[in-house]
């Protein structure tokens, strides 16, 4: 059954999206991220200038198809008919994604901005209806924590 994870309250989603992809590719996994015209290009180039690994290698769906079809991280708008191969699906969108069930995951990426919240909320509710297996990591909750026990 396919697990669905909320990451909610993440100050710079591109960064946290960054250091996600890294540890899914190490993981032996490929990766699908979903998102706006706007985020994918940030995501882009974060990617290509990632300092932790220096390249992640990744592919524009709307880009060659032959590069996208042999690329372990794959950025769309939405999700390809013909590029289906990735376990991982990340969604930085305010949508859910048409095909969570023929992922083994799906990471929902939430801002703390309360309408990307209230969007998620009701992604989670449709995610429940339907029977997936949630999970909620509350990144703020995180970040205070780790105030906390430094000062």
């Amino acid at each position: 059954m396919t697990q669905v994870a909320f990451h909610i309250g993440i100050e710079d989603r591109v960064a946290y999206c960054c250091r996600l992809v890294r540890k899914v590719l190490a993981s032996g996994a490929q990766a699908l991220i979903l998102g706006d015209g706007p985020m994918l290009r940030r995501l882009d180039a974060a990617l290509w200038a990632d300092e932790a690994a220096g390249f992640t290698p990744h592919a524009l769906a709307d880009g060659p198809a032959s590069i996208a079809a042999h690329s372990p991280v794959l950025l769309a708008a939405q999700v390809p008919t013909d590029l289906a191969q990735q376990s991982v699906l990340i969604n930085m969108s305010d949508q859910q994604p048409d095909d969570p069930h023929q992922r083994e995951r799906v990471i929902e990426l939430v801002s703390g901005d309360e309408q990307a919240i209230q969007d998620a909320r009701q992604r989670w509710k449709s995610y429940k209806q339907r029977g997936f297996s949630l999970v909620n990591h509350d990144v703020r909750q995180r970040a205070s924590d780790r105030a906390t026990d430094s000062g």
